[in-house]
Parts: structure tokens; sequence; C-alpha cells
């Protein structure tokens, strides 16, 4: 795993995003999401998402987005988003930076062999996460090897307090630290003016005046950055409080005005700061 973070990291290279978004923004992305998951060659269906072909001479310098399945005691869990986060979010990696990006992604168990592969894992929607002990301590030896763990999209008192159970019984001896806006994850590549908040597409098209809003509990008005470290001070995992940057990976293509807020000028760039931090520590 730590051969193939430092090959990707040396390869992230940034084009300019505005420019090349704004121009691609319209060629996929449809409104409404009614298909078939998975097409004739077992691939999940692209919905217009472009593909593209890996460069077998960089086989083994290739970043795959891993989505970790999980069991859950609420709504859409481990799937909230899927597949079209996943597939838009590799896409624009492999169009903006110069890394090897795998068009697909992957869907993996916490326990399975192959998780120490993947450098990066994205655990989506856990406020009401439940973990087995040998999937807490497959999650507690992946991150204290070098993995990175990104964290996304729940809202509100309840679901934090449900999340943070679970990740003390993970780290009992590690707290979360708030993240402030002078951390470099905020300024890697893209230099943020602000912790971003997204709101799912749904609320942010009831609102006038661009606020961001949401109807999802007490305790959902203020965004939160958290950061796990381990004992040396080496970040392992960043969570997404009240925010949810796959709806705007996911939605880029339904609403023009929620791709040019969200998308376009939060998701994406606090995503990729995201990927290259945590591929270059």
């Amino acid at each position: 795993m730590n051969r193939q973070r430092l090959a990707v990291a040396t390869a992230i290279i940034v084009l300019c995003f505005s420019a090349v978004v704004t121009a691609q923004f319209g060629q996929f992305g449809q409104r409404g999401r009614s298909r078939n998951m998975y097409g004739p060659d077992g691939r999940v269906e692209r919905n217009g998402v472009p593909d593209w072909k890996l460069d077998q001479n960089f086989a083994r310098d290739v970043f795959t987005f891993a989505r970790i399945r999980y069991r859950s005691m609420g709504r859409w869990g481990w799937q909230t988003d899927y597949p079209d986060a996943d597939l838009n979010f590799s896409y624009r990696l492999q169009q903006l930076t110069s890394l090897h990006t795998d068009p697909d992604g992957v869907i993996l168990e916490l326990t399975d062999p192959k998780l120490f592969e993947y450098p990066f894992i994205y655990i989506i929607e856990p406020g009401y996460i439940y973990l087995e002990e040998d999937e807490r301590q497959a999650l507690r030896s992946y991150l204290l090897n070098g993995g990175f763990l990104m964290v996304d999209d729940f809202w509100g008192d309840e679901e934090w307090q449900g999340f943070y159970r679970e990740i003390r019984q993970v780290f009992p001896e590690y707290e979360p630290e708030e993240l402030t806006l002078d951390h470099p994850i905020f300024h890697s590549v893209y230099d943020l003016s602000e912790r971003p908040q997204i709101p799912a597409i749904g609320y942010a098209r009831q609102m006038a005046n661009g606020e961001v809003y949401s109807a999802q509990g007490y305790g959902t008005e203020e965004v939160h950055y958290w950061g796990l470290y381990d004992a040396n001070r080496r970040l392992m995992a960043v969570i997404c409080h009240n925010t949810d940057l796959g709806d705007g990976w996911e939605r880029e293509g339904e609403d023009p005005w929620y791709f040019r807020e969200f998308s376009e000028k939060k998701a994406y760039p606090l995503g990729i700061n995201i990927i290259f931090h945590a591929m270059t520590h």
C-alpha cells in the first residue's frame, strides 16, 4: 500500500478546474437515475459518464475509489449516492489531474483481504453504522498501517453520536479533533475560503438565496470537519459532518445551479484536496 501511495502521489498535477469542468458540464449525467444497475458486461451502468481504458504501463499506479459496505440500522446506509457519486468523482480525478484512475471504483467490506490494496476508503451515511468486532479490528489495522478513511454525509447530533460511539470502539485512545480552516486539507490543491457545507440537492432546491438549509434534524446547522490522528500525528481520517460531498458529485448533471454553486466550487475541490492529502501523507 505504501508503494502505491508513493507512485500515485508523485503523479498528482492538477489542471485548471473551473474552465475544464464548465466546458464539460451537460455532456453526461441525466435528470433522474432510474436504470439497470449493471450492464451485460457486469460493469455498473455509466448513465452517460465518460468511460476510459487504463494504461497497462501504469497498472500498479492506478487510484481506485473504494467504497465500504457495512451494516446499518437506518436509511440507505452504505449505498447512498451509489454509483453516480463514485463514477463522477472518479471521472473528474481522471479528467482534472494526472492520476491514473479506475473508471469503476470498487465496493469492499472491511474484512476483505484486498482492503490493504487500496490506500483510500470511503464510508457514507454512518450515523447508524454497526460494525462487528472483526470489522473494527480490520479498520483499526488498516488505518494504523497507512490507510486513509473519508467519512461523509451524516447530519445532526443523533447521527454524530451513533458514528462517534462506533469509531471510539475502533480507537478508544484517539479523540476526533475539529479541523479549522487553516488546516492544509482546505488549501493543498484548491485554496478554499471556507469549510464548505454542501446540502443534498433536494434541500438546495428549496433555497432562494443560496443559504444552506437542512431539515434533517437537530444540530444540522453548523458544518464540522473532524480529523482522527495516530500517535505520530498522521491524519488517518477526515470526517465530514453536516455536509454531503457525495451529493455534490452524484448530482452534478441534474441542475446547472446546483452544479455551479456546490459541485464545481465546493464538492469537487475539497474532494480532490482530501485525495491529495491521503496520497501524500
